[in-house]
């Protein structure tokens, strides 16, 4: 925990809320350094990911699989297109749109910032048996789905 964990006060330090807001703290400063060092950030991977994964996906659908906003997804395409991980091109069904699709370079990309994820998921869950990280995912997928229901 952090040093000014021990200061907040005890009813405090022991409800889930703090200590998944504290966690999830750590997490995004590990993600954050770790896809620094790649000169990309967290939507970046997510975008070559989504790509990777799933196909080529105009500009807006990609942003809703993703869950980044339009104009955060404009400025991600931009840059991941002029480093040569994207490319963009008209949609031959629409002309209007843009169709994305990840280069061989950015598919090597999304593999590597994926090993970056795995091993911050590593130290992130370095003092847990790989029981009780299954556990902890199952927990916070429940958690989550429940919250994320309309």
């Amino acid at each position: 925990m952090d040093s000014a964990a021990p200061q907040s006060p005890a009813g405090l330090r022991t409800t889930p809320t703090w200590l998944l807001n504290q966690t999830a703290s750590h997490a995004t400063r590990l993600l954050t350094e770790g896809f620094a060092a790649h000169d990309l950030r967290g939507y970046h991977y997510r975008l070559l990911a989504a790509l990777a994964e799933d196909g080529p996906a105009s500009q807006a659908d990609l942003g809703r699989r993703c869950g980044i906003d339009r104009s955060d997804v404009v400025a991600a395409i931009n840059d991941l297109a002029g480093r040569g991980l994207v490319v963009r091109a008209p949609d031959p069904a629409d002309r209007r749109r843009n169709v994305i699709s990840v280069t061989d370079a950015g598919a090597a990309e999304a593999r590597r910032l994926g090993h970056t994820l795995d091993r911050v998921q590593r130290d992130l869950l370095a003092p847990l048996s790989t029981t009780e990280r299954e556990q902890l995912t199952r927990l916070l997928t429940r958690l989550l789905e429940h919250h994320s229901r309309p």
